[in-house]
């Protein structure tokens, strides 16, 4: 049964509210949403790679490997270009909490 678009965006929306609170089964979840394609997400590997990155920068082993897996099926510019994208997000997010 396929989910709708709405649901699939809710759901992605609420994951990353998660994510903003911490919650680093979130920033692996979003990794597997964006690496696999679950839920009907577009497979996106840079960013999935960057919430790997941002999982295995909050203790993750298993961000870390997944992150190590699909850092082989990208370029060196899609992996910098991740990578920018988690140190946005993480100064944002520190950013938000810092107030």
């Amino acid at each position: 049964m396929a989910i709708s678009h709405k649901a699939q965006e809710f759901l992605i929306r609420s994951r990353i509210a998660d994510a903003e609170r911490g919650d680093v089964d979130a920033l692996f979840e979003l990794g597997i949403t964006y690496s696999t394609g679950r839920g009907g997400a577009c497979v996106d590997l840079v960013e999935a790679h960057k919430w790997f990155n941002l999982a295995a920068l909050s203790g993750s082993t298993r961000g870390q490997e997944c992150r190590a897996e699909i850092a082989v099926e990208m370029t060196a510019r899609e992996i910098a270009e991740a990578q920018r994208q988690a140190r946005a997000w993480l100064g944002t997010t520190q950013h938000r909490y810092a107030a």
